[in-house]
C-alpha cells in the first residue's frame, strides 16, 4: 500500500457488480512541501509530446511519481489527462480495465455506458477492446493515460491488451507508465521507431544543484566538498537525500555530520526495510544479506559466497526490478549494491547473524584468490581475520616485490599492515619484513626475516616455491639496504635459479621481482668498481616500462647517467639524466624522491665541458642541504663536481677542502670508482698547489697494479717534482693501452704534452696535444684542456692545425679579425668561448666605459645580473680586468671602437 493513500479514501458508485472504485486512485498526487523543480527532466518530457509511449522507471523513492505529476499538470492544456494509481490488487484484467474506462470518463471522454470490461479466459473480451479503441479514435482532443505503479500489475496480458488499444487509437491516445521496472510492452519496437520517451534511474538521480535546493528547503546548507560527499554517498537517490536532509536539519554542525550518517541510520533503514527488503521472498532476502559483504561481484562469486546456484537469475531479476542492485560496469556481467542499501544490508547481517560474516568473507577470499584477484582476496581474508590466508595469498601470488615498492601506500600494503606483529606464521613474517623494508626500517626487516626462518624450521621446513623466492628476494634487498654489496652478488646466482623456476607468465605479470634484484645487483657492481657490469644491470632496469616500477627505473636511470659521465660518455650521460628528470616530472614525484643523481650528472657533464655557470645551476639543485636523504653516492659526486667548479674559478683552497670532506665523510663509503676519482682529483690539486710529493704519497695508497688514472696522476706528480724523464717512462704504457676511458685518455696525453714541453721536446708536445684534442673532441671535454691551457698555449704558436682543433673543441667558428688587426697577443693565438647575446650587450657597455649601474639600467636588469655577465666575459676572454677584456675583444674583431656617448 502506498504511503500517500489512507483508509478513509472516499468511494464512488460501482461501475460493475464488484467492489466500488476508489476516487483517490484517479487523483493526480499533490505537490509536496519539499518539491524540487526539475526542468531538465520536464523539458525532456515536453519535447517528446508526439511520442505515444512515455516511460518513467526507477527504484523506490527516486521521485518518479512527483516528476510525472508535475509534467501532467502542464499537459492538461494540451490533452485530456486520465490518471490511475495502481496497486497489487489491481492485477485482475477486468478490474484493471474497469479503472481505465472510469479514468477516461473522468477525463471527459464520452464512452458508451454499455461498454463494460467482461472477463474471459485470456483476459478481457476481445470485443470490449475493439469497441473501446473505436470509441477512443473518435475523440477529438488528444488523450494521455497515466498508469502510476504499472510494475504492480502481474502477468503480461494486460500489457498486450493495452498495446492493442494504443496501436489502434494512435495518435489520439498516449500512454505514460510509471514503475520500478519495465512493463511487458514491446518497448524495443517503440524505441527503434523513435516513438518512446524514457526517463530512467540515471536520469532521476539528483544533480548537485538539485540536491543543494532540496537541502535548502530543509534549512541545511553544505560546503561544495561536503555536498559532493553526500551526493556520492546517496548516488543522487531522492529519498535518501530527503532522509539525510531530515536527519541534518536540526543540527548546527550538519557539515561535520554528513560523513557519519550511513544506510543503517534509523529513518533510512526503516524506508529500505519497508520498500525493498520486506517485499522480497525469504530466499531472496537471505541472498541479499549474504551477498552484501561484496563490493562488486559476478554471479559466479555471488554463488560461491551464498552457496546458491541461481545467483545469476536472482541478480538479473533484482536488477530488472530496480531493487537497488545495478550493473557495476556497462559491458561486463558484474553487479554492485546501491551504497546506502549495501550499508543497510551489512548492518542487518551483523545484527541477525554476526557469526556468519567471517565465513562469508572466507568463501569470497578463496574464490577471488583462485581467480587471480589478489587484492580483493586479501581484503576479504583480513575482514575474516584470517591472517594466515591473507599473508599466504599475497606470497603465493608473488606480490612481495609490489609490497617493497609501494609499502603501505597501496591498498594491498594497507590491508596487510593490519596483520598482528606476533602472528605465528612464516608467510605473515615475510610480509611484515617486506613492509618494514618499504618503510625504511632495515633492522625490523631483518628481525622479521629471522623470525620467518625460525617458523619454517618449526613446521619441519615446509614451504612453497613462492615463499622461498620471497625470502630470497628480501634477503638480497636487505643486503643492498645494509650496503653489504658482496653479499648481494653472492646471493645473485641463487636468485636467478629461483626466478628460473617461476612460471614465465608470472614473471610477465610481476616484472618487479627481477627488476628489484637486478637494480640491487647493478648498485653492488657499481660500488665494487665493476662499472661495465653495473651499466649492464642498470640499463635493464632503466629501460623497463613495467607498470608500478617507474620510480625504480628513474633511480636506475639517474645512477646509470652518473656512471656514464664517469666513463666520459657525456652526451649519453646528459640524455639519461634529462630522461630521469622528465620522467620524475611526469610521475609527479615528491621532492624527497626526485633523482638528485640526475642533477649531479648534468653538473658533471657541464663541468667537463667547462660550462661553469650551467654546472653551478645543477649543483644548486642537488645541494645536500636541500635533500636530507642524500646518500653516499650523491654526497661524494656533489663534492667532486663542486670542487672542480671551485678549481675552475681559482678557489683552490675551497676545492681542496671539499675533496677532503668527501673522502673522510662518515657513513658508507662511495662506490670504488667514485672514491678513486675523488682521490685522484685530490692528488692533481696537490700538484697544482705545489705539493707533488704528497701527490706521490697518494699514489702509494692504491694497490698495484695501479689503474690507468692513478698512473697518470703518478706521472704528473713525478714531472712536477722535477723528474720528467721518469714521468714519461711511467706514462708510456698507459698511452699504448686501447682500453682507456675518454677522460683518462685526454688526461694522459695532456700530461705527456706538459712533460714534453718541460723537456723542450716541442714536436712531441704538439703531437701529444694533438692526441689530447682529438680524444677530447667527440664529447667536448674541455675542462682538462682548460686546466693546462696557460702552460701549453705556447705549443699552439705557429701551428694552425692545432689552433683549428682547439677552436673545434670550443664548439665555435673562429672569429674573423678586422682588417689590419691580428687575433694574437704576447702569448700566442687567443681562443674564446662564444659570448651570449646578453654578454655582447654588456661587453659593449664595458667598451663604452659605462659603470655597472648604468649598464644595468640600460638593459633593464639588476646590478647583480650585470656583475655575473662581467665575470663570465672575463673568464671567456681569459682576462683578469674589464679593460683587458675590452682590448682582447677588439683584437678579435668582436667589437669595434666605441666612444662613450655625451
Amino acid at each position: 500500500m502506498r504511503a500517500d493513500l489512507v483508509v478513509t479514501t472516499p468511494v464512488i458508485g460501482p461501475e460493475t457488480d464488484g467492489d466500488p472504485l476508489l476516487e483517490s486512485k484517479f487523483e493526480i498526487p499533490e505537490r509536496p512541501r519539499f518539491m524540487v523543480a526539475r526542468p531538465r527532466l520536464l523539458d525532456t518530457l515536453i519535447a517528446r509530446r508526439d511520442a505515444p509511449v512515455t516511460l518513467v522507471v526507477g527504484p523506490a523513492g527516486s521521485g518518479k511519481t512527483q516528476l510525472a505529476a508535475s509534467w501532467v499538470r502542464g499537459e492538461a492544456a494540451h490533452a485530456a489527462v486520465a490518471w490511475i494509481t495502481l496497486e497489487d490488487e489491481d492485477d485482475q484484467a477486468s478490474g484493471f480495465w474497469t479503472y481505465v474506462v472510469a479514468a477516461l470518463r473522468r477525463a471527459g471522454v464520452a464512452i458508451s455506458p454499455a461498454l463494460t470490461a467482461l472477463p474471459s479466459r485470456s483476459g478481457v473480451d476481445r470485443s470490449f477492446l475493439v469497441r473501446l479503441a473505436a470509441e477512443l479514435s473518435e475523440h477529438e482532443m488528444p488523450l494521455l493515460l497515466v498508469l502510476d505503479g504499472a510494475s504492480s500489475l502481474a502477468g503480461e496480458q494486460w500489457a498486450a491488451d493495452l498495446e492493442f488499444v494504443l496501436r489502434h487509437t494512435s495518435p489520439v491516445l498516449r500512454l505514460a507508465l510509471i514503475g520500478r521496472w519495465d512493463p511487458p510492452l514491446p518497448l524495443h519496437r517503440y524505441r527503434l521507431a523513435g516513438r518512446l520517451t524514457e526517463i530512467r534511474s540515471e536520469n532521476l538521480a539528483f544533480t548537485t544543484e538539485e540536491a543543494a535546493e532540496l537541502l535548502a528547503l530543509h534549512g541545511v546548507e553544505l560546503s561544495p566538498p561536503r555536498l559532493a560527499s553526500l551526493l556520492e554517498h546517496t548516488e543522487g537517490w531522492a529519498a535518501g537525500l530527503r532522509l539525510f536532509a531530515m536527519a541534518l536539519q536540526d543540527h548546527r554542525d550538519a557539515e561535520h555530520l554528513v560523513d557519519t550518517i550511513t544506510g543503517n541510520e534509523a529513518t533510512i533503514a526503516e524506508y529500505f526495510v519497508d520498500e525493498v527488503l520486506r517485499v522480497q521472498p525469504p530466499h531472496v532476502r537471505a541472498f541479499l544479506l549474504e551477498a552484501s559483504i561484496l563490493d562488486t561481484f559476478t554471479p559466479e562469486l555471488a554463488e560461491a559466497v551464498t552457496g546458491r546456484a541461481d545467483a545469476r537469475r536472482l541478480l538479473a531479476e533484482l536488477e530488472r526490478r530496480n531493487a537497488f542492485v545495478q550493473p557495476a560496469a556497462e559491458y561486463s556481467a558484474t553487479y554492485r549494491f546501491h551504497r546506502l542499501f549495501a550499508e543497510l544490508l551489512r548492518a542487518q547481517l551483523m545484527c541477525e547473524a554476526p557469526e556468519r560474516t567471517a565465513n562469508l568473507h572466507g568463501h569470497a577470499a578463496v574464490w577471488l584468490a583462485a581467480h587471480g584477484q589478489t587484492v580483493e582476496a586479501v581484503s576479504h581474508a583480513v575482514k575474516a581475520r584470517d591472517w594466515h590466508a591473507a599473508a599466504t595469498i599475497a606470497i603465493d601470488h608473488y606480490m612481495i616485490g609490489r609490497l617493497v615498492l609501494e609499502g603501505r601506500s597501496c591498498r594491498l600494503g594497507a590491508l596487510l599492515g593490519q596483520l598482528p606483529d606476533d602472528c605465528e606464521d612464516a608467510e605473515a613474517a615475510v610480509v611484515a619484513a617486506a613492509l618494514a623494508l618499504a618503510d625504511g626500517s632495515v633492522d625490523r626487516c631483518a628481525r622479521h626475516l629471522a623470525r620467518a626462518e625460525d617458523l619454517v624450521i618449526r613446521r619441519g621446513w615446509e614451504y612453497t616455491e613462492a615463499l622461498a623466492l620471497a625470502d630470497s628476494v628480501l634477503g638480497v634487498l636487505l643486503a643492498a639496504a645494509r650496503d653489504d654489496h658482496p653479499q648481494v652478488l653472492q646471493f645473485s646466482p641463487a636468485i636467478e635459479q629461483a626466478l628460473g623456476r617461476v612460471p614465465a607468465a608470472v614473471l610477465t605479470n610481476r616484472p618487479e621481482l627481477r627488476l628489484l634484484t637486478t637494480a640491487a645487483q647493478g648498485s653492488a657492481h657499481s660500488h665494487l668498481g665493476a662499472v661495465d657490469a653495473a651499466a649492464t644491470c642498470l640499463t635493464q632496469v632503466a629501460t623497463s616500462t613495467a607498470a608500478g616500477c617507474r620510480g625504480l627505473a628513474i633511480d636506475s636511470l639517474a645512477h646509470l647517467s652518473l656512471v656514464e659521465a664517469y666513463r666520459g660518455r657525456l652526451d649519453r650521460a646528459g640524455k639519461l639524466a634529462t630522461e630521469a628528470l622528465e620522467a620524475a616530472d611526469q610521475c609527479g614525484l615528491e621532492p624527497a624522491r626526485r633523482p638528485v643523481l640526475a642533477h649531479l650528472t648534468l653538473a658533471w657533464v657541464a663541468m667537463e665541458r667547462y660550462q661553469v655557470d650551467a654546472a653551478g645551476r645543477h649543483l644548486r639543485a642537488s645541494d645536500p642541504r636541500h635533500h636530507p636523504r642524500t646518500d653516499g653516492v650523491a654526497a661524494a659526486a656533489y663534492g667532486l663536481v663542486k670542487s672542480r667548479r671551485l678549481q675552475a674559478r681559482g678557489e683552490l683552497r675551497g676545492a681542496m677542502g671539499l675533496l677532503e670532506e668527501a673522502l673522510t665523510a662518515p657513513g658508507p663509503p662511495p662506490p670504488e670508482w667514485l672514491a678513486r676519482e675523488l682521490t685522484v682529483s685530490h692528488g692533481h690539486l696537490l700538484i697544482v698547489t705545489g705539493r707533488p710529493g704528497e701527490a706521490v704519497e697518494t699514489v702509494g695508497r692504491f694497490a698495484t697494479p695501479h689503474p690507468a688514472e692513478v698512473v697518470v696522476l703518478h706521472a704528473a706528480a713525478l714531472a712536477a717534482g722535477g723528474a720528467p724523464e721518469q714521468a714519461a717512462e711511467t706514462l708510456v704504457p698507459v698511452l699504448a693501452s686501447t682500453a682507456l676511458t675518454p677522460p683518462t685518455c685526454v688526461e694522459a696525453w695532456l700530461v705527456m704534452a706538459t712533460i714534453a714541453e718541460q723537456l723542450g721536446e716541442v714536436e712531441r708536445a704538439r703531437n701529444s696535444l694533438r692526441h689530447a684534442l682529438r680524444a677530447a673532441g667527440p664529447e667536448f671535454q674541455r675542462r682538462a684542456v682548460q686546466q693546462v691551457w696557460a702552460r701549453l698555449r705556447r705549443v699552439l704558436r705557429d701551428d694552425d692545425e692545432l689552433a683549428q682543433q682547439y677552436r673545434l673543441l670550443q664548439g665555435e667558428t673562429p672569429a674573423v679579425p678586422r682588417p689590419g688587426v691580428r687575433a694574437t697577443d704576447a702569448g700566442g693565438v687567443v681562443i674564446v668561448e662564444t659570448l651570449s647575446r646578453r654578454e655582447m650587450e654588456v661587453l659593449h657597455g664595458m667598451a663604452a666605459m659605462l659603470p655597472t649601474e648604468e649598464i644595468a639600467a640600460t638593459l633593464y636588469v639588476s646590478v647583480n645580473t650585470v656583475k655575473t655577465h662581467v665575470r663570465s666575459i672575463l673568464r671567456k676572454l681569459s682576462a683578469s680586468r674589464r679593460n683587458e677584456a675590452v682590448r682582447r675583444a677588439r683584437s678579435l674583431g668582436l667589437i669595434g671602437d666605441v666612444t662613450r656617448p655625451g
